[in-house]
């Protein structure tokens, strides 16, 4: 497949292309120098450390360079890129006229795997002469000179024996004209719409200059963009006996749980550890130190004397029940992604065959896992400093028999706490064999170190996206990740977790859980929510940030049919928001985020648009967001938005149909809202396209 650029004001180049540079040599660069004669500078896509930038397929990404040089004459850029197949296409880039010498083009790429670019510039000889023939000749000055200059360039360009026939024939008679030419004939050669298409198609360039290539990996599509649905199989189809105790769930039973969440619209689901679980240290509910006989268990304390990580738990079923299980979730439409989670219970098979994968303290016990000062006795974490080759080994061993088993996604459980080196080379050695995994980051921690595990591989990351509530840190964030990491690190919006149950929901109530997720399924191609969030479940255990009763502890058994029933799910918004997501492909991008304004603090504004030439459709895809982040209040102000982004002149109207209400509003460039956080925090609208 070729990539595919957007329209712009210059001639539309469409692709693959090949445009001749082939007047004039290329400038030599000196031994020693990095500057090529016409200056190439501060590329993008690009990523710290050198790596390779990232794109998924069908994704539009804006290329962009600063060139210029000196003087006035008038310099051309391009940018060469090559598919994975080895097709060639050229694409004109366009400057952006804001005094920053930067030149860009958006192009949609849609073939998975490794493509190279590279920038290029020339003096454009044609374009150069016609601006300042306008100019001189309509002062008076060098008119006789301009008109030779014009005859030996179109002379030299009617040379060129890859033009077609009829440019060439209509270049010589131009140049003809040009001979002893009188001043208004000087003017209409230089600003002959015809000509200046011909060269624009075909430039007559020289000082040609080249910047170094570079590498773009596009991965597959589920790399950028997904709905994802979190449960624990165990606690699907989980049912209480009669002694009060609660029989596990299956993967049977799980699997009865799939045309629901398909049919809200999600297309992974994404499953806790499903591999046996220690007894040593087991806690008990509600992180509790001292379990009950009947209590599961957390499933992150992998390991027991009936396996570790590439064994399943016997209370689920058998590897082919999980088979079967990642079948069935097939045929609805989901994909299956996993928990990787590389630590151990104390019961695990590697303590006993590996004891120098884990930190022996001078008391000779083994070192258990911590976050000061939390401990969690019932895990030890591996240390992947004293045996680096047999651990790698072995952590290879383990994804590739899940990927076996038909795994292609990994939600990745802290890794941070791991060598960023040895996520470089897991990750570089899973897909050279198979492109198609993934790899999801769930790394709460530091900037640096977040961004860090996306440049060496990672597909999709965790972000602060669960804590940015307001409108101030929601603009700040959702313009960092769409604009400025974008190269690279894809974020992956969750509105909640098993662990994470933030204080906006806690105290939110119903209006806090719509406008979270109404904000994650719009503002970027890739959300989560983690099952129970349809039922509100926002009690935390006191003074924490989790559920109280914690799945990750106990079984959870939810009546989801009876709630949507009593209406009282939010199934039928998320629903309605991955139609929506479905249905507008600009809502599939991630660059494509612009924060508008509002009068309000809590009003929250934003876009997302795709040009038509992106869409598949014929037709420019925009989406406005309006969205109260105040979940207490009904709130009335003026959003201004910036229409232009859309191609729409600031004052003029349009219609906007609201896709949650069916509403439809005449707008302009500045329009009032009335936004009530107990019936209608949010409007998603569409805008309709002008007759």
């Amino acid at each position: 497949m070729a990539a595919r650029a957007g329209n712009t004001p210059t001639p539309t180049l469409r692709s693959p292309v090949q445009i001749p540079l082939r007047s004039g040599d290329s400038a030599p660069v000196a031994d020693g120098l990095r500057t090529p004669r016409i200056p190439l500078l501060d590329g993008s896509p690009s990523v710290p450390g050198g790596f390779p930038a990232k794109a998924f397929v069908g994704e539009v990404v804006p290329f962009s360079v600063v060139a210029f040089r000196e003087g006035h004459d008038i310099i051309g850029v391009h940018l060469r890129l090559t598919s994975p197949g080895g097709e060639e296409s050229l694409h004109r880039l366009k400057p952006r006229g804001d005094g920053t010498d930067r030149w860009s083009a958006d192009i949609a790429l849609d073939a998975q795997g490794a493509w190279t670019y590279r920038f290029e510039a020339y003096s454009d000889d044609f374009a150069t002469w016609a601006h300042a023939a306008e100019l001189k000749v309509a002062a008076d000055v060098d008119v006789p000179i301009m008109a030779a200059l014009g005859a030996q360039l179109l002379t030299r360009a009617a040379a060129e024996a890859d033009r077609p026939a009829a440019q060439r024939k209509r270049l010589r008679a131009e140049a003809a004209s040009l001979a002893d030419a009188d001043p208004a004939t000087t003017i209409a050669v230089s600003t002959d719409a015809g000509l200046a298409q011909i060269f624009a198609e075909r430039p007559l360039a020289t000082l040609r200059s080249t910047a170094d290539e570079q590498t773009l990996l596009v991965e597959r599509a589920a790399a950028g963009v997904g709905a994802w649905y979190e449960f624990f199989p165990r606690s699907e189809g989980a049912r209480r006996l009669k002694d009060g105790t609660v029989k596990s769930g299956t993967f049977r039973t799980a699997a009865r749980r799939l045309p629901g969440v398909a049919g809200m619209g999600f297309d992974v689901i994404y499953i806790v550890p499903i591999h046996p679980i220690g007894s040593t240290n087991r806690k008990g509910r509600n992180n509790t130190l001292v379990a009950e006989a009947a209590d599961p268990g957390s499933p992150y304390a992998i390991g027991a004397v009936d396996g570790g990580h590439d064994a399943i738990h016997a209370d689920l079923g058998t590897a082919q029940d999980f088979r079967a299980f990642v079948r069935a979730a097939a045929k609805e439409g989901l994909e299956v992604a996993l928990d990787l989670a590389l630590q151990a219970s104390p019961d695990h098979p590697w303590v006993a065959e590996h004891p120098e994968w884990f930190t022996t303290l001078p008391d000779g016990s083994i070192a258990y896992a911590e976050n000061p000062p939390k401990k969690y006795q019932d895990i030890y974490p591996l240390n992947f400093d004293n045996d680096p080759a047999g651990i790698y080994a072995e952590m290879l061993r383990v994804v590739r028999h899940w990927v076996a088993q038909g795994v292609k996604i990994f939600r990745v459980d802290n890794p941070h706490t791991k060598p960023l080196q040895f996520w470089e080379w897991l990750i570089a050695t899973v897909n050279a064999d198979d492109p198609d995994v993934i790899f999801l980051a769930e790394a709460f921690t530091r900037p640096a170190v977040m961004r860090a595990l996306a440049a060496v591989g990672f597909q999709q990351s965790y972000s602060y996206f669960t804590w940015r509530n307001t409108k101030a840190e929601l603009e700040e964030f959702l313009t960092s990740v769409s604009q400025e990491t974008s190269d690279y690190m894809r974020p992956n919006l969750f509105v909640n977790t098993h662990d994470i149950l933030t204080e906006y929901l806690q105290f939110g109530g119903r209006a806090a859980y719509r406008i979270r997720a109404c904000i994650a399924a719009t503002a970027a191609p890739i959300y989560g929510v983690y099952a129970g969030y349809e039922l509100i479940e926002n009690v935390a255990r006191p003074g924490s940030e989790e559920n109280i009763d914690n799945e990750k502890y106990e079984y959870k058994i939810r009546d989801w049919a009876g709630a949507e029933e009593r209406g009282e799910s939010l199934a039928p918004l998320l629903r309605r928001l991955n139609e929506i997501r479905a249905q507008h492909p600009a809502l599939r991008q991630l660059r494509n985020f612009r924060a508008h304004w509002s009068d309000d603090d809590a009003i929250l504004v934003y876009s997302k648009h795709l040009d038509a030439a992106f869409t598949g459709t014929g037709t420019a895809d925009t989406i406005i967001v309006v969205a109260n982040v105040d979940p207490h209040s009904v709130r009335e102000t003026t959003v201004h938005l910036d229409t232009t982004v859309w191609g729409v002149p600031l004052g003029e109207s349009f219609e906007v149909e609201d896709l949650l209400t069916g509403a439809v509003w005449t707008w302009t460039d500045h329009n009032y809202v009335r936004l009530d956080a107990f019936a209608e925090p949010v409007h998603i609208l569409k805008v309709r396209e002008r007759p």
